[in-house]
């Protein structure tokens, strides 16, 4: 028979599991992409070495990839007190629909910080303080359908932020032509969430018409419904698969991360 103490942290762990299920919010996203679109739940699959996560929502999967080292590189000066590494990780994927179209994913992310450290010069005294100067996020997408190279939709999504630096946030899936750009959302841009932890995502907007959404993280302290899609119903079949695989590169570079807004 457990004791009364274990009882009563048992309870308080089935509560705080309930109250965050009832507290579950999904991204705030247009009022015509939720009564236009096609919500599909994201299945991850497993991740074998070598590879990406078997993503698969809706009619789409993932049923090949190749995921690359990530190679690094860090310098500083003399004591370390100021570093600046890199680090780079590139792969790819075929992600196909329930009539077999697929689409050909080339993907690399790149990172590099600069960033001060303190140090201990004797027992109790410190030089120096902590801080991040600039960290920079560059990743980008190539996507085909069906082997076609005539045209290559490409995903870029940059952001600068530290001491150093104003802060930027660029994102853009684009043929050349088309521009639709990513905004960031959460599940608290109205107020409407008070967790600590919102949920994350963002909305694809072509012409200020909503196209797709993508939420990465379900927000509160198990991030649960976590991964969702929203693709507009009356989308041409092509557009459809190169929005699902702009989202499943970004779930991608999210899913091991530390669930950031990019």
């Amino acid at each position: 028979m457990p004791s009364s103490s274990l009882r009563t942290s048992i309870l308080c762990f089935l509560l705080i599991i309930v109250n965050s299920t009832q507290a579950q919010k999904n991204i705030i996203i247009s009022d015509s992409l939720t009564a236009n679109a096609e919500k599909l739940n994201v299945k991850m699959g497993t991740q074998w070495f070598g590879k990406i996560w078997k993503f698969r929502f809706g009619d789409y999967a993932v049923v090949s990839s190749k995921l690359g080292w990530v190679t690094t590189s860090t310098k500083g000066n003399f004591f370390n007190t100021k570093t600046e590494s890199k680090s780079t990780q590139k792969f790819s994927f075929v992600l196909i629909n329930k009539v077999n179209d697929s689409a050909s994913v080339n993907a690399a992310n790149n990172i590099a910080i600069q960033s001060l450290h303190e140090i201990e010069i004797i027992p109790h005294f410190f030089w120096g303080n902590d801080e991040l100067l600039q960290e920079t996020r560059n990743f980008s997408a190539f996507i085909t359908i069906n082997g076609d190279t005539s045209e290559t939709w490409a995903l870029f999504m940059n952001i600068t932020r530290g001491s150093n630096s104003l802060g930027s946030y660029d994102a853009l899936l684009t043929n050349g032509e088309r521009k639709i750009f990513l905004i960031p959302t959460t599940s608290s841009k109205n107020g409407g969430d008070t967790r600590a932890l919102p949920a994350l995502g963002y909305e694809f907007i072509e012409n200020d018409q909503s196209l797709s959404a993508l939420q990465y993280f379900g927000g509160g302290a198990f991030g649960l419904n976590k991964n969702i899609i929203w693709i507009k119903k009356n989308a041409d079949e092509k557009m459809k698969l190169i929005l699902a695989a702009a989202s499943t590169a970004i779930l991608q570079i999210k899913v091991n991360s530390n669930q950031e807004q990019l």
